[in-house]
């Protein structure tokens, strides 16, 4: 994952948040920056690494069954 500097409850706060959002539909999760910039007041960059993070974590953190 890229190097930002955030506590693993932070991290797990924000995987929550946007599997919560993927979940709902709202919007397709490329488009997911702006609600994480919104929601914990997040800048541009560290959004957008969360966001990444999140996506290359997702099949591990959510294994078919």
């Amino acid at each position: 994952m890229a190097e930002i500097n955030i506590t693993e409850e932070q991290r797990e706060e924000y995987y929550d948040y946007l599997d919560a959002l993927r979940e709902s539909n709202v919007t397709n999760m490329f488009g997911a920056t702006p609600y994480l910039k919104k929601k914990f007041k997040l800048k541009e960059d560290i959004a957008r690494t969360v966001l990444t993070d999140w996506m290359h974590s997702f099949s591990n953190r959510h294994p078919k069954s």
